[in-house]
């Protein structure tokens, strides 16, 4: 899980939809989340939640 945040925090840095303001704050949570395991698991059950609330949407576009 530890490499996937890692991937995120790249996607944040690259990113041209986060705005500059928000970049430090969004990396420096993730960076915290990286060396906690209880938080690796939040992280988790967070994008799974996110995703069965966008699932339907995406589904509707037909790009799942």
């Amino acid at each position: 899980m530890k490499e996937k945040i890692d991937k995120v925090i790249e996607k944040v840095e690259k990113s041209d939809k986060v705005t500059p303001e928000d970049k430090p704050l969004i990396i420096q949570k993730l960076k915290e989340w990286r060396e906690e395991d209880n938080a690796i698991n939040d992280i988790a059950v967070r994008f799974e939640n996110w995703w069965m609330e966008v699932e339907p949407i995406f589904a509707e576009m037909g790009l799942v």
